[in-house]
């Protein structure tokens, strides 16, 4: 596949998908929306990758959906392209790997439903969220108004969604929409410094770990306790989880294999 938009460019063990339309802030079309598909396959299927950072390219990181191409879409069509962006982000917040989303500034209806897909938000001092949907007429449409919900709460999900009022970085991490605050020029070292440390693990716990707490977010406690049992007991079977107790019984710094 031809890649206009985005790109993925691997540092050792770091996957960073950058989108790259800064003339349109970054808006999510069409065409990003199949070429982010097929980075993200890439990154998935390259065992050295480890972590995964999704960032945007000039004044954005994706400052929401392409209304251009929305404004005409029937009731059906609608739908079908809610849907493409809603199968994606599920993609990412599913993906096995520790996926960061390096927040550089508008983060705006798609564009804050792509942050809050991914498993850490750090954000730029000038970095912009929200939801403005509702004064276009239409609900978030990539499963912002769930995701929402259940990172910041009702209540405050509602304020949002309900004003579509835009929010700085200081107020999003003061509700738990972001992990971290950093200058902008910080931002991508402590963006791939924190991804660093997560492919220092053992990737199988990391992954699993993932997978229990995602499960943990849509089940109720005791079914996911049972899945954290079973994962749990899995590891045993692993090399990994031989190196990092005799590693740390031989007090060493411990050597992952991925298996």
């Amino acid at each position: 596949m031809n890649l206009q938009f985005v790109s993925l460019y691997k540092e050792d063990h770091i996957g960073i998908i950058t989108i790259n339309n800064p003339s349109a802030l970054n808006a999510l079309n069409s065409t990003i929306l199949s070429e982010l598909s097929a980075v993200l396959d890439k990154a998935e299927e390259d065992d050295e990758i480890l972590a995964i950072i999704i960032t945007g390219e000039g004044r954005a990181f994706v400052a929401g959906a392409d209304i251009q191409e929305m404004a005409n879409l029937s009731s059906a069509e609608g739908e079908a392209f809610g849907k493409r962006g809603t199968d994606l982000f599920r993609r990412i917040e599913t993906a096995e790997k520790p996926v960061i989303a390096a927040v550089n500034g508008f983060a705006l209806g798609g564009g804050c439903e792509l942050a809050i897909s991914c498993d850490i938000r750090i954000a730029s001092e000038n970095a912009k969220f929200g939801q403005p949907e509702v004064g276009l007429g239409i609900t978030p449409g990539f499963g912002g108004t769930v995701r929402m919900t259940k990172l910041i709460g009702p209540a405050k999900a509602k304020e949002l969604i309900f004003s579509g009022r835009v929010i700085d970085a200081a107020e999003a991490l003061s509700i738990g929409l972001v992990n971290k605050i950093v200058q902008p020029s910080e931002l991508m070292s402590t963006a791939l410094q924190m991804a660093n440390s997560f492919a220092s693990k053992a990737p199988i716990a990391v992954r699993l770990s993932k997978k229990i707490m995602n499960y943990a977010t849509d089940f109720p406690t005791e079914e996911s306790t049972n899945l954290e049992n079973r994962l749990f007991g899995s590891c045993f079977s692993t090399s990994d989880q031989k190196e990092g107790m005799e590693a740390f019984l031989q007090k060493r710094k411990p050597e992952f294999k991925n298996r």
